[in-house]
C-alpha cells in the first residue's frame, strides 16, 4: 500500500504525452470542465429520479426492501459489466469520446421510462438500460480525464469532475423537492422534469468535449480481441490492491437508496424525502475538489483512512436514527465520505496503471466493484427485511472497520516503504 500511495510523488512532475494545449498551461483545460457540466446536467437528471425511485417502488409499486436492494444491484453491476468492455474498447480504438458520447445517449433515452412505469418489470428494465448506458461512458471518460491533463494535476481534474458531478446530484433532488411541494406529491409527474437536463448533457458533450489526438499503438493486431489475458497481467499489483481496497469499500456503501427509505422509516413527509439527496450531495460537492488537491499533496492513507472514520460514524448514525433530524446527520457524514474517497480512488487508478491500459484498468475496477455493490445491496435489503434498518447499516460499518483494519495492517509491514 505504501508503495502504491508513494509512486505518485516519482511521477508528479511527468506530464501525459497526449496533453494538449486546450485550456491553461498550469490550469485544468478547458474539456475537464465541460465534462464536468456533462456530469453535473446527467447527474440532476439522475438523481431526481434516485431521489424518488426508492419511495415510488415502496409505495407505489408495492415493493419490498429485498426486491428493491436487488434491483438496485443489478443495476450497478450491469453498469459495472459494461464498463470493463467500453474501457478495453477504448484503449483498443485509441478514441474515448464516441463512447462517452453512446453512454450519455442511451441514458437519456431511459428517462422518459421511469414517469410511465407501471409496474416493478417496467422500472427494472429502466433502471437495466440506464445503467448500461452509465458502464458503457465511465470508464472512457475518466480514462479521458486522464488523457486531458498532466499527471500532476489528476487529482485537481478528478476533483473538480467529481465536484459538479455532485453539484447535479445536490440540484436533481432540489428540483425533485420543489416539484413534489407544487405537483401535491405526484411522483410521476415530477419525474417528467428529469428529461430536460438529460438533453443538454448530450448536447454539451457533443459541441463542447474536444478529444486529444491519441493514437493506437502500432503493433495492435485488429484481427485480434481487445480484451486479452496477456493485456490484463501487465497491470501491476498496486492496480490490484486498489481494486480490492475499493471492493471492501463498496461493501461498507451499499446503494443510497437505502438513505431514501431510512428517512421514510423514521416517518420524513413524503414531499422532503429528496432533501435527504440535497443534504448528502451539497457535503459531497463542498468536498470533493478541496480533497482531490489534497490528494494531489497529502498522504492517500490518512485521506483514505479519514473517509472510512466518516463511513463508520455515518453508518452508526443511521443505525441508531429515529428522527428525520437524525438522518441528515447520518447522510452528511455519508457525503463527507463519498467527497473525500471518490475522487481519491479514481487518481489511485490512473496512477497505477499504464497509460495504454487506463481505459482497462478503470474497467476492471469498476467491473468489481459493481459486483460487490451488487452483493452488498441485496445483503443491505435482506437484512432491512428480516431484522430492521438498523442491521443494515451496522452491517455496512462492520464492512467499514474491516477495511480499516485492512489499511492499517498494510501500514506495519515492513516491505511497504515510508511516504
Amino acid at each position: 500500500m505504501h508503495h502504491l500511495m508513494s509512486r505518485h510523488n516519482r511521477n508528479a512532475g511527468t506530464p501525459s504525452p497526449r496533453h494538449h494545449s486546450d485550456g491553461q498551461r498550469n490550469g485544468l483545460p478547458t474539456g475537464i470542465w465541460a465534462l464536468g457540466l456533462v456530469s453535473l446536467c446527467m447527474d440532476t437528471s439522475s438523481e431526481l429520479i434516485h431521489s424518488l425511485l426508492p419511495v415510488f417502488m415502496a409505495s407505489v409499486l408495492g415493493a419490498s426492501m429485498a426486491t428493491i436492494g436487488i434491483i438496485e444491484g443489478v443495476a450497478e453491476a450491469t453498469a459495472a459489466i459494461t464498463r470493463i468492455f467500453s474501457g478495453v474498447l477504448s484503449d483498443w480504438l485509441g478514441r474515448r469520446k464516441a463512447l462517452v458520447v453512446l453512454g450519455y445517449g442511451l441514458s437519456t433515452l431511459t428517462k422518459p421510462i421511469f414517469p410511465l412505469a407501471t409496474s416493478i418489470g417496467w422500472v427494472f428494465g429502466a433502471r437495466f438500460a440506464d445503467r448500461v448506458g452509465k458502464g458503457i461512458r465511465t470508464a472512457p471518460r475518466d480514462a479521458l480525464v486522464a488523457d486531458l491533463v498532466p499527471a500532476r494535476l489528476r487529482g485537481a481534474a478528478y476533483g473538480l469532475r467529481q465536484a459538479l458531478d455532485s453539484v447535479g446530484a445536490f440540484l436533481g433532488p432540489m428540483l425533485a423537492l420543489l416539484g413534489m411541494l407544487l405537483l401535491a406529491d405526484h411522483i410521476q409527474s415530477v419525474l417528467w422534469i428529469a428529461v430536460i437536463p438529460a438533453v443538454i448533457a448530450v448536447l454539451l458533450l457533443i459541441f463542447a468535449v474536444r478529444e486529444p489526438e491519441r493514437k493506437r499503438k502500432a503493433s495492435v493486431n485488429v484481427q485480434k480481441a481487445p480484451i486479452r489475458a496477456a493485456e490484463i497481467r501487465r497491470l501491476p499489483a498496486d492496480f490490484w490492491l486498489v481494486v480490492l481496497l475499493g471492493s471492501v469499500f463498496t461493501m461498507a456503501r451499499f446503494s443510497e437508496a437505502f438513505l431514501v427509505l431510512r428517512a421514510q422509516s423514521v416517518h420524513l413527509a413524503l414531499a422532503y424525502i429528496p432533501l435527504v439527496m440535497v443534504i448528502m450531495n451539497v457535503v459531497y460537492a463542498a468536498v470533493s475538489y478541496p480533497a482531490g488537491l489534497a490528494a494531489d499533496r497529502l498522504p492517500r492513507r490518512t485521506l483514505l483512512l479519514t473517509g472510512l472514520a466518516m463511513l463508520i460514524l455515518a453508518d452508526l448514525v443511521l443505525a441508531l436514527a429515529t428522527t428525520p433530524l437524525a438522518v441528515f446527520a447520518g447522510v452528511s457524514l455519508w457525503g463527507l465520505h463519498m467527497g473525500i474517497t471518490q475522487g481519491l480512488f479514481a487518481k489511485l487508478v490512473a496512477d497505477s496503471a499504464p497509460g495504454d491500459l487506463r481505459g482497462t484498468a478503470f474497467g476492471l475496477y469498476n467491473l468489481i466493484n459493481g459486483l460487490a455493490l451488487l452483493l452488498a445491496s441485496a445483503l443491505a435489503g435482506l437484512l432491512w427485511d428480516l431484522i430492521g434498518p438498523a442491521a443494515t447499516f451496522i452491517a455496512g460499518g462492520g464492512f467499514a472497520v474491516i477495511a480499516t483494519l485492512g489499511i492499517l495492517f498494510h501500514r506495519r509491514q515492513p516491505q511497504l516503504p515510508a511516504t
